[in-house]
């Protein structure tokens, strides 16, 4: 049968996963909303965790500091030094397997591979290294002096006792066992602070690819990180946080931990899924928008149209029967849909075009949707932050994470809707771009800004 958008876009509509189902300025307000209260301390989906770490407005030059990445699979360390521009670069770089990701470790086992790294660095440099940023990607609490107590690991890690420690602390008495005593600060953070620091040095104040002349001394805008990879986050510098008592014009970054807003736009088809995760209930934004669900929640969306006849092939048993798809398959079948190939592109024949626009259509909204939630996020952001509405000294906002960057067509509408959002009624100035080696970066510009 000829495929027909119109019974496609009521199949989305009826179920409730259309875009055009939401009202993309009041969800700004609505993120907003819940940024407020969680900064209150009052019930709200998102839990706006202090990070005890000041955005630095530029980075002193001249200044070598050392990074750490704990990653899943690595842990990478690095002497980056800031030059007579601010631009940093990364020298000495080690890498090796995260420790505990090869066995059993006790805490100080686990400490003491970390200072195995980082030790022969600082001997190298010397007393030239002003502090150790170390980037930690593991959920933990942040500590008043910045440093980061593990709250739990995933299995990969087995490293069970470390949960409950300070890591700044047991890297500390690791390197003085070593008979290297540091004294500077190690400050810890999480990725998406780390993204956010690394605007500071990637994105030029003015917003420019490249940077120009500053006749004025204006100083740069504030950063915003965002994370749209396999998870969904943000952080932003804040100035007012009532429920740690934190009142200064000086801000502090705030990790929003967006991922756990509780949008109140679920559908039939995205509550049904989310009942098929491990987590039900928790993380609705981040089903919607990150690239661990996309491919997933596609695919239950697909079966329901198959049982619905709205989308009709000869081999649709076989999606019936598909027990998951993942983005990345997704991904490939947007990109290259002509070419047959894949769990999707592989069961729809070369007479089924119809099928084949229809399959895409239903994706593309699912992604428009995920890119006006993720906009929402972000815009509320560059709102709460107050500032922006210069033109020469715009938000910048930070990003890192494979599904804003490859994912079919969600960098694209992303953008589209934020600037919907951030110009309704007047404009507000912002540049939105991606930045490299944030971890090591961001970890870098977080050691300088205790």
């Amino acid at each position: 049968m000829a495929f027909n958008p119109r019974e496609v876009s009521d199949f989305a509509h009826f179920y409730g996963f259309h875009y055009d189902n939401l009202d993309p300025v009041s969800l700004m307000h609505d993120v907003l909303l819940h940024i407020e209260r969680g900064l209150e301390g009052r019930a709200s989906s998102l839990p706006m965790i202090p990070s005890y770490i000041s955005p630095v407005s530029h980075v002193p030059p001249g200044k070598t500091v050392l990074a750490l990445d704990a990653g899943g699979t690595n842990l990478r360390a690095s002497l980056v030094r800031f030059d007579e521009q601010g631009k940093a670069a990364a020298q000495e770089t080690r890498k090796v397997p995260m420790p505990g990701t090869q066995g059993h470790l006790s805490a100080e086992r686990f400490f003491d591979e970390i200072a195995a790294v980082t030790a022969p660095l600082l001997d190298k440099a010397g007393s030239a290294v002003e502090g150790i940023g170390f980037t930690f990607s593991y959920p933990m609490t942040i500590t008043e002096d910045a440093d980061g107590i593990p709250l739990t690991f995933s299995k990969e890690l087995d490293i069970p006792e470390v949960t409950g420690k300070p890591v700044g602390r047991g890297l500390r008495d690791a390197l003085a066992r070593r008979g290297v005593k540091f004294s500077g600060p190690i400050v810890l953070l999480n990725d998406t602070v780390a993204t956010l620091l690394s605007g500071v040095v990637e994105i030029p104040s003015d917003g420019e690819e490249e940077k120009t002349p500053d006749t004025y001394g204006i100083p740069g805008g504030p950063v915003i990180g965002l994370i749209l990879g396999t998870g969904f986050n943000t952080a932003y510098p804040e100035r007012s946080i009532p429920k740690i008592g934190f009142e200064s014009p000086n801000p502090q970054i705030v990790v929003c931990e967006t991922g756990t807003f509780g949008i109140n736009c679920q559908g039939i088809l995205d509550r049904e899924y989310d009942a098929t995760t491990k987590n039900p209930g928790v993380y609705t934004l981040e089903k919607a928008t990150s690239g661990a669900y996309i491919g997933p929640l596609t695919l239950h969306i697909l079966k329901q149209a198959v049982k619905d006849g709205v989308l009709r092939f000869k081999r649709s048993g076989e999606l019936l029967a598909m027990p998951a798809l993942q983005t990345r398959d997704l991904n490939y079948f947007r990109h290259h849909p002509l070419a047959a190939e894949g769990p999707l592109g592989g069961i729809i024949g070369p007479d089924e075009a119809d099928a084949l626009a229809a399959i895409l259509y239903i994706a593309q909204i699912v992604t428009e949707r995920g890119a006006m939630l993720s906009a929402a996020v972000v815009g509320a952001c560059v709102e709460r932050v107050r500032t922006g509405y210069e033109g020469y000294s715009p938000v910048r906002v930070a990003v890192e994470g494979t599904t804003y960057m490859i994912y079919k067509g969600m960098r694209q509408a992303l953008e589209s809707w934020l600037h919907i959002m951030l110009f309704n009624g007047k404009p507000r100035s912002y540049v939105i771009a991606p930045v490299e080696q944030a971890s090591l970066f961001g970890a870098a510009v977080a050691a300088l800004s205790r």
